[in-house]
């Protein structure tokens, strides 16, 4: 563990329902980054929602108390050697789920994540909280 971490969507729909595992690992990391990308899926879920307007609130806070990474030329670099390695390998994951990983690897963060697919990304290391 190298007490930097990135937080997959999952994680952080864990930590809105004060899920310990997730409460733990955060009272135990070093420094959290979320991506713009997570934000981004997560106001798609609360714009679907039937208490839109609370859940988007509920974003907004979460977003501004949280370190926010988004994707630079060095990102979308990262990005498409990700997304060429898996199409090579034949094992193609959700887009942002790639765009995910880009921000992951580009910065040297541990993903945070329960989500089996990103196994199959090469050069990032993952924790499943």
């Amino acid at each position: 563990m190298n007490g930097r971490f990135l937080l997959d969507t999952n994680i952080v729909i864990a930590l809105f329902a004060e899920d310990t595992l997730v409460q733990k690992g955060l009272a135990e990391a070093e420094k959290v980054f979320v991506p713009s990308i997570v934000l981004g899926e997560l106001y798609y879920g609360a714009c679907k929602s039937l208490r839109t307007k609370e859940n988007i609130a509920y974003v907004d806070e979460f977003a501004a108390t949280s370190a926010v990474l988004g994707p630079t030329t060095v990102t979308a670099k990262e990005y498409g050697k990700i997304k060429s390695a898996l199409r090579n390998k034949g094992c193609l994951i959700p887009e942002n789920d790639i765009w995910i990983a880009a921000i992951a690897k580009q910065y040297g963060l541990t993903l945070v994540t329960r989500d089996e697919h990103f196994k199959e990304v090469d050069g990032i290391t993952i924790e499943a909280w």
